[in-house]
């Protein structure tokens, strides 16, 4: 890839610029090459860093030399809530001896509600006024107030798994360890290097909740989370340079790194990005690994997502235009790879490039590159196919360009002018952070893309002009226009689509996971398995449709978790010849959550890990789901087919069509009134209901039902009427 690029580059800046076509297109024509320069010079260190796999070995320690951590939850404004997740995770983090791990909950808002949320959770409380530092304040304030050698930071949306520190803390070990023949044993004192020095672990940034690409384009199965290949896959690579990337959270960094740099960075908008390049320059070894250990929260709506790039990139700027990174002690190739990340936010002011340059020589007139045939089948096309089939190798399948460059382009227009302003030293002064309110209205608002439909329009416009000049002038040099033409329309359409928004409905997160749920139907005990959970409520499926009514208690059981938990079934729906309930849950008391919650969350998130989609598949998916009617059924009881013939008390055959346990639809001669009827050794009081049904159907409510539907009895009269399990919609 990097012979044929340097080729390609090499041709374009010597037999491919329009020297002699005027300003106009001069300008043009190198500002594509500019972007074109760039992109192959970002790619070339992306491959030498992905290349190579560089995750660390995990070594194995004595439990006795795991040693103190101190557990910081970062919190500005967010709600108790959304805290409670964050610290019931922390409180259930396993460790060989838990007197070992303090946990804080660091305020910068000195809330009495917070106070109290710490004391409720048997956890330390830092709080903190009048903090003109933001985050990075809030940090050292607690650094200052506690001293184990290892430091753990979450974000107050962070929820890490049980497994967060036996993942982590053995890492911090390696400058003492190595592994002889297949064991790992301590170093003897002339083994040990003592310049190699642990600074911080960062695990991936991982989301519970779809993100807004995921759920926009309904996507949540078919496309991963737009920030697992950073974390999963280039921050790994990042290793080989040592300039893995500190994101704030889900990190355990040395507690001496932390001092010899002097605390967490602060007067730039991104103390993380800026504080991992000072442990690094200070000669400390950092890695990044790529096992998901703690969840969050994605952005749900454009504005928000606009806002925390636009901090992102503007801080990366900040700090690696700055003389402390410039001059440094970090080494070139670390330079280098930091270099690539601020090469990355240019990406958008590119991606204008390339939909503008193709729209200007079809629409315009203008030239932007000067070539013939021959130098598109020997140079371009070449460079352009072992480019692409690089970078697929590369990013596996949680990436590839398509889904890059729809990213790219809904961002773009939004994203140019920050970058600008902040590499001309125009600074974002003020720290801002990302909502973690759930939005239930549309994610995005349809004016944001006015710019995205000027330039389709002009694309559309530019690809009748191409077609008709190659029809004109039988010239196939015009195909390598528009391929390009198409290629940005569809981006730009993916673009507007995402743009248009989507209704969320659901106001927590469920996670796809099937564990043994237990609860009663009377005097007997049903056994059923859960489809997902939420911290709200739950869904599970029985072979048997049960009657539920009122507050259930269910008991839940995975792992070394168990929770017994109210709650009311507030709908049935029939999965083949199954029965799905869905509950919902009712105030839990402070323990009840505590382990409903860890069972909840301790997990990976189940959402879509790799690609399973392709361009056509994107567009069908997104019509078919975008034209489809939200149906809201209020159905709570099972509707179960008996097509049977019972008889009543005086010995009379009624057919029954079918009956959900508080209703029997009736035919052929039934009483008009009310009368009783035996379903096996049950004796059912029947009225009959006002409602009209038309034909000779008639609705019934079974008056003793209450009392009735729970009972043994009943059960097994039912499974000898329902021998086919017949189902009605």
């Amino acid at each position: 890839m990097t012979v044929t690029s340097v080729i390609y580059i090499l041709w374009r800046l010597f037999f491919t610029l329009p020297l002699h076509a005027g300003i106009v297109s001069l300008i043009a024509g190198i500002a594509l090459f500019s972007a074109e320069f760039i992109s192959m010079l970002e790619a070339v260190i992306h491959y030498i860093c992905m290349s190579k796999d560089h995750a660390p070995e995990f070594p194995v320690i004595e439990e006795a030399d795991y040693p103190h951590v101190d557990v910081l939850i970062a919190t500005h404004s967010e709600d108790a809530d959304l805290l409670f997740k964050t610290l019931n995770g922390c409180k259930h983090m396993e460790y060989p001896d838990p007197a070992k791990v303090h946990i804080y909950l660091c305020d910068d808002n000195d809330r009495p509600e917070m106070a109290k949320l710490a004391q409720d959770m048997g956890v330390g409380y830092f709080g903190l006024s009048d903090n003109k530092l933001a985050k990075a304040g809030n940090l050292n304030h607690a650094l200052s107030k506690t001293d184990s050698p290892l430091v753990v930071t979450f974000d107050a949306d962070m929820i890490p798994r049980s497994n967060f520190l036996l993942e982590t803390v053995p890492y911090f070990s390696l400058p003492e360890m190595i592994l002889d023949h297949g064991e790992w044993r301590k170093r003897t004192e002339d083994e040990i290097d003592p310049d190699y020095k642990i600074g911080f672990i960062q695990t991936p940034q991982s989301f519970y909740n779809p993100d807004l690409f995921q759920f926009n384009f309904y996507a949540e199965n078919n496309i991963p989370n737009e920030q697992d290949y950073f974390f999963k896959e280039v921050n790994l690579g990042r290793n080989s340079s040592n300039s893995a990337i500190y994101a704030g959270s889900n990190t355990v960094i040395s507690r001496q790194a932390l001092e010899d740099v002097g605390g967490i960075r602060t007067k730039t908008i991104t103390e993380d990005f800026a504080t991992g390049i000072d442990i690094q320059a200070e000669g400390y070894t950092c890695f990044a690994i790529d096992k998901v250990l703690a969840s969050g929260l994605a952005p749900d709506d454009f504005p928000n997502l606009l806002k925390q790039r636009q901090r992102w990139g503007r801080g990366c700027v900040q700090t690696i235009r700055s003389l402390k990174f410039l001059f440094g002690e970090l080494p070139l190739l670390s330079k280098l790879s930091y270099l690539s990340c601020l090469l990355y936010w240019w990406t958008f002011l590119r991606r204008i490039v390339y939909i503008l340059s193709p729209i200007l020589f079809t629409v315009f007139g203008v030239l932007v590159v000067k070539t013939d045939i021959w130098g598109i089948v020997l140079i371009w096309l070449p460079s352009y196919l072992i480019y692409n089939h690089s970078l697929r190798l590369l990013s596996g399948k949680v990436r590839d360009q398509k889904w890059s460059n729809i990213v790219d382009t809904i961002l773009c227009p939004y994203m140019i002018i920050p970058i600008l302003a902040e590499t001309l030293g125009i600074r974002m002064r003020t720290f801002s952070v990302t909502s973690k309110t759930k939005s239930v209205s549309r994610s995005a608002k349809i004016i944001y893309a006015i710019p995205h439909m000027i330039l389709l329009a002009a694309s559309l416009v530019g690809i009748y002009f191409s077609v008709k000049f190659m029809l004109l002038y039988k010239s196939i040099l015009g195909l390598v226009v528009l391929f390009w033409l198409c290629m940005n329309s569809y981006f730009l359409i993916m673009a507007i689509f995402f743009l248009l928004g989507r209704i969320n409905y659901r106001h927590s997160e469920r996670f796809r996971v099937e564990i043994p749920i237990m609860f009663s139907v009377g005097t007997r005990e049903v056994n059923a398995a859960t489809c997902d959970l939420s911290e709200h409520g739950l869904s599970f499926i029985t072979d048997f449709p049960e009657f539920l009514y009122g507050t259930v208690a269910f008991e839940l059981q995975d792992r070394q978790w168990r929770a017994r938990v109210p709650g009311e079934i507030v709908h049935v729906a029939r999965v083949g010849d199954r029965w799905r309930y869905s509950v919902k849950l009712a105030d839990l008391s402070l323990e009840e959550k505590q382990n409903y919650d860890q069972i909840v969350f301790d997990r990976v998130p189940t959402l879509a890990t790799e690609i399973k989609t392709n361009a056509a598949k994107d567009l069908q998916v997104f019509f078919k789901r975008k034209m489809a009617s939200a149906v809201l059924s209020q159905r709570k009881l099972p509707r179960i087919v008996l097509d049977a013939s019972l008889q009543t008390e005086s010995g009379k055959p009624i057919h029954v069509s079918n009956y959900n346990y508080q209703y029997m639809l009736l035919t052929g001669e039934v009483p008009d009134s009310e009368f009783d009827l035996r379903m096996g050794s049950i004796t059912l009081h029947l009225k009959k209901t006002p409602e009209a049904l038309g034909g000779k159907e008639k609705l019934f409510e079974i008056e003793n039902w209450e009392h009735v539907s729970a009972s043994s009895e009943l059960h097994e009269a039912l499974v000898a009427l329902i021998s086919t399990k017949q189902i009605a919609e």
